[in-house]
C-alpha cells in the first residue's frame, strides 16, 4: 500500500477553487458549502483568507446572527499556501503544525488554484 510519500498536493486538490467574498453573509457562505459539497470556500484579496464549516459552526455557537455576520468577520487570515508540487507528508505536516485542516495551493505564477484538505490526504490514503 503506497504512504502517500510520492505524491503530491496538485494529484489530491479539488480544482477549481470556491471563492466567495468578505461581504458574503456567514448564512450564504454555509449555503455555498452545501451546495458545493465541501468544507472550505477560498478569500482572495490583498489578505487572502480562508472561511471553513468550523467556523460557521463557531459563529452559531456564538449566537451569531448568520444574516449579518460577514465572511471576512469569521475567515482566517493570511493563509498558509502550498505550491501544487508539494508532497503529500509536508501538506500533512503543516497541517499538523498550525492546527488548519485545508492549505489553498499556488501554481508557479502564485495564482491559487485549488485547496487540500485533511480529508483529501485521508481519502487517497484509504
Amino acid at each position: 500500500m503506497s504512504t502517500g510519500s510520492n505524491r503530491t498536493v496538485e494529484e489530491l486538490m479539488s480544482e477549481p477553487i470556491i471563492t466567495t467574498s468578505p461581504e458574503t453573509t456567514v448564512r450564504e457562505a454555509a449555503e455555498t458549502m452545501q451546495a458545493e459539497n465541501i468544507n472550505a470556500l477560498f478569500v482572495p484579496g490583498a489578505e487572502a483568507g480562508i472561511v471553513t464549516s468550523s467556523d460557521i459552526v463557531d459563529a452559531v455557537a456564538a449566537a451569531a446572527d448568520t444574516t449579518a455576520v460577514t465572511v471576512g468577520e469569521v475567515m482566517t487570515s493570511p493563509v498558509e499556501r502550498v505550491p501544487r508540487s508539494l508532497p503529500l507528508g509536508e501538506a500533512a505536516a503543516m497541517m499538523t503544525n498550525f492546527g488548519i485542516k485545508h492549505l489553498p495551493v499556488v501554481d508557479e505564477d502564485n495564482d491559487y488554484v485549488g485547496i487540500v484538505s485533511s480529508t483529501d490526504i485521508t481519502m487517497a490514503l484509504a
